[in-house]
């Protein structure tokens, strides 16, 4: 392993001030993932080895091997509970096996530290309560075993290493305002530059290892620095000893534009500001510790971020001057753990000293206020938690307090996601559509930073998944863009090996089929009937559902048609041409398995349903106060407006005011008035809420919705909960849960057992099954763009131009190269709107290739037209 020091060597570029640039000191901090195993030591004396031939001093700090923090934790709870011998035998056990992967005498080299960790231990046992001083004690152990080994192994190596002790070297201040525990689980220190420290290190031997995470206050003590403070320890010995620079090794290459564990297609960040790495450490990301950079920042010493499981991975570069100072978001961030403590009073509102009497409440309790927003007659604030500084009893006291000023109002389980960049204010019109996201869901707060580097949103924990990964996608593109944005996760640590793309989709399974069908065409939608008979077997098998019917406006190809109609589905029709377009494909159709849905229909439509036998729904009140004569001894379905749409899209959302669909429940009186005129009864009651719905509890709000009307009408029978399960967009993209759906309709059932159950799912039941093929007719580059045309576009699929849908799109020619460029796939309409998919990564492509847009299968050449005066692709049946 060799890695040149050219790489790391400041320059005026990176803002490295002289003096600093003569330093002979650097500073090293590896992570506990980083000193966790004997491979990544091999890796850490290489880097050692390279820093000494290059004439510097290498000072090690390190942190307790992965997971050996939690375990003394662990370790204390189990002794205030009474037996803590298992934890303490694992943790010993583990130091031991590191040890021998070293080639070292672990137990001989611990001795002293294991028999503390037992002592400690048995004190907590004795009196079951854990100090501040003994849990500080406890903790600084996990950083003392992992150096002590760390420096036998260097020494053992041929490194001469001198390991020293960190709260000899590092002095802590007991901070005022702060609670005992805070000033020993959290400590400060100064970080000024100490020529004192410098020398003493200057008359160590070699290399100086010493821990992170610890030092000692005053009264020579042992303090923490807060959890993960092996960061802050590397900043401050950096800033102590004036250090060239601060390295920090750990287990990714630096920082991402979102955490790959949540966007795999997070784009690693090059180079950083100061003030930019502080907000995104702040915000969220995990990769560095906030308070390391404030003394960097100062003396203007730059931090590189590598990994040491990919050390010739360049990583991120962080100073005070970069090369990139567009207004841009540079990443999205995100935080759990936080809670919201919302204080309303009409007595604050022009009260002099409310902020004041109310902040000193949370300054009494030690408490630390993030984001704050506030009204006449509200200010509500969020609290970070995840240092535990919000116990039970911390919080109900503060409470306490908070009520003698106004009505408080705690919110749990918050999250906050920020977008993080530079000159937010100036480009909001361009970030707006990112809004868009957040239409299903409640945010709790908004908060613009003043700084002018964030824009943030806080919201409940549970949907912090999937609204980073649409914020991310909406905001970041996947290739180009600013030299700030290097290769994505995925890029730097898949395999990238030539594999087939989405191995498991049908369409690569039957690839050659595919290609040998568009032979002699230029393309084609292709529906595959396996997969439309497995999406309907798995709801047909639904245990809770009495019936399952097709909305046939997803796709009526008469093949696919008669399939549904085969395996037992029945069918919602919108229009008479859809019934009858049924009776033409299907012989002897009975009209008895179809609802009869029209919307804003004329009256002859009614008249003509009715006639036909059809069961009948009506969606708004028009037709009985206009038409009550046609309506009279007919049994109708009535769908409800819920009061809320969800979806993908603000056109495919059903539900809500901005809806055209569905009687609201404000009408509900009049409804029962109508009917009672009219003659009718209602004997079932439907709702439709949207489409691509992924979370399978959105079906129990529906129905508690169509009970609680249901209950107006006494000869109800059943409740048609609607339609649109969601279908994943990507191969990576989880599966709908039908378990799930089954499990939350279960409970449904059991709750309102006296009705009956329909679903609706039609886009479900064929999207999957249908992709749409179509050949490259051009490649064309422009700027930093890159284009390949294909012989169909919106006039065949218009769902990107309409919805702005995801389709997956592979090059089926080339489905087993790798894909390696960035691209636009743009169809043949003159229109701007006319593109299949942007910034997609697919394997250089040529004319003639086949290529194929996936998920094809609903709302596809139903919507087609022939704009331009070009015809749709045809449809064939596999």
């Amino acid at each position: 392993m060799h890695i040149e020091e050219a790489e790391f060597r400041p320059s005026s570029e990176l803002g490295a001030e002289p003096h600093i640039a003569a330093s002979e000191w650097v500073v090293l901090k590896f992570g506990g993932s980083s000193v966790a195993t004997a491979d990544n030591w091999q890796i850490i004396a290489g880097v050692l080895r390279n820093r000494l031939q290059a004439g510097l001093r290498p000072l090690v700090v390190h942190s307790a091997i992965a997971g050996a923090s939690n375990a003394l934790e662990n370790i204390l709870g189990s002794a205030v509970r009474g037996d803590a011998q298992a934890g303490i035998a694992a943790l010993q056990a583990r130091h031991c096996a590191l040890a021998d992967d070293l080639g070292l005498d672990g137990r001989a080299l611990l001795q002293g530290l294991f028999a503390e960790m037992e002592q400690l231990a048995a004190g907590v046992q004795l009196v079951r309560e854990v100090s501040p001083r003994v849990h500080v004690r406890m903790m600084a152990l996990g950083e003392l075993m992992s150096t002590t080994l760390g420096a036998a192994f260097l020494n053992a190596s041929g490194i001469e290493t001198s390991w020293a002790d960190a709260r000899e070297l590092m002095l802590s201040s007991d901070a005022p305002r702060r609670t005992i525990a805070q000033n020993y689980l959290s400590a400060t220190c100064d970080f000024s530059p100490d020529p004192s420290l410098v020398k003493q290190l200057s008359e160590r031997a070699g290399v100086v290892l010493t821990q992170g995470f610890i030092a000692s206050n005053p009264r020579g003590e042992t303090v923490l620095l807060g959890r993960e403070g092996s960061d802050t320890s590397a900043g401050y010995f950096a800033s102590k000893v004036q250090a060239r620079r601060l390295e920090i090794w750990t287990d990714v290459p630096g920082m991402f534009t979102a955490d790959p564990r949540l966007v795999p297609s997070a784009r690693l960040l090059a180079e950083l500001h100061f003030d930019e790495a502080q907000e995104l450490s702040s915000t969220g990301s995990r990769v560095l510790h906030p308070r390391c950079i404030s003394p960097l920042r100062r003396s203007g010493i730059p931090l590189f971020i590598r990994c040491t499981n990919a050390p010739g991975v360049s990583g991120t570069v962080i100073s005070s001057v970069t090369s990139d100072n567009e207004s841009q978001v540079k990443g999205v961030s995100a935080r759990r753990n936080v809670t919201l403590f919302s204080m309303e009073g009409a007595a604050m509102w022009h009260e002099v000293g409310f902020l004041a009497d109310a902040f000193s409440c949370f300054a009494k309790h030690g408490i630390s206020i993030d984001l704050i927003s506030t009204s006449q007659t509200n200010v509500t604030v969020s609290i970070d938690n995840d240092d535990q500084m919000l116990a039970p009893d911390v919080q109900r006291a503060l409470v306490t307090d908070l009520e003698l000023l106004c009505r408080v109002r705690v919110i749990p389980e918050c999250a906050v996601i920020s977008l993080v960049g530079r000159k937010i204010r100036t480009i909001l019109p361009k970030i707006a559509p990112v809004l868009s996201a957040f239409d299903e869901e409640k945010i709790h707060l908004v908060s613009q930073a003043a700084n002018d580097l964030n824009f943030s949103f806080v919201i409940d924990q549970e949907q912090l998944g999937k609204l980073v990964t649409r914020i991310h996608n909406a905001v970041i593109r996947s290739a180009g863009g600013s030299r700030v944005f290097g290769p994505s996760w995925e890029a730097l640590f898949d395999d990238v090996e030539p594999t087939l793309a989405s191995p498991n989709a049908w369409w690569i399974r039957k690839r050659e089929e595919l290609l040998n069908l568009l032979d002699g065409r230029l393309h084609a939608y292709v529906y595959d009937s396996d997969t439309v008979r497995d999406a309907a077997k798995s709801l047909l098998g639904l245990q809770s559902v009495d019936r399952v019917l097709y909305a046939m406006k997803a796709n009526f190809n008469p093949e696919i048609l008669r399939l549904i109609s085969d395996l037992g589905v029945d069918f919602e029709c919108v229009s008479p041409g859809e019934v009858e377009k049924l009776h033409e494909v299907i012989p002897n159709f009975d009209n008895s398995r179809v609802l009869f849905t029209p919307n804003f229909a004329p009256k002859e439509e009614y008249i003509w349903g009715r006639d036909q036998g059809l069961q009948l729904t009506l969606d708004n009140l028009y037709p009985l106060r206009a038409w009550p004569e046609i309506f009279k001894g007919v049994k109708l379905f009535i769908r409800v407006d819920p009061g809320q749409g969800r979806g993908h899209h603000e056109h495919v959302k059903t539900g809500g005011v901005q809806s055209k669909f569905g009687v609201p429940l404000f009408e509900m009186d009049e409804l029962q008035e109508l009917l009672q005129r009219a003659g009718a009864d209602v004997i079932g009651i439907h709702a439709h809420s949207g489409s691509g719905i992924l979370d399978p509890d959105n079906w129990r709000s529906v129905a508690a919705t169509l009970a609680q009307v249901a209950d107006r009408f006494p000869n109800v029978e059943v409740l048609d909960l609607g339609g649109g399960l969601g279908v994943p967009d990507r191969s990576v993209d989880s599966a709908f849960d039908i378990a799930a759906l089954d499990q939350t309709l279960n409970e449904i059932r059991k709750a309102y057992p006296k009705y009956r159950l329909w679903l609706e799912p039609g886009r479900y039941l064929v999207a999957q099954s249908g992709v749409l093929l179509a050949r490259v007719t051009q490649v064309k580059g422009k700027g930093s763009m890159q284009y390949v045309g294909v012989s169909t576009g919106m006039n065949s699929l218009i769902r990107p131009a309409l919805y702005g849908a995801w389709h997956e799109i592979v090059n089926l020619s080339r489905a087993d190269e790798v894909a390696t460029e960035s691209v636009t796939v743009v169809g043949p309409i003159c229109e701007t709107g006319d593109k299949l998919g942007t910034d997609r990564l697919l394997p250089p492509s040529s004319e003639n290739d086949v290529i194929a847009i996936a998920n094809a299968g609903a709302y596809g050449r139903v919507m087609s037209s022939r704009y331009n005066l070009r015809e749709p692709a045809d449809e064939l049946v596999i």
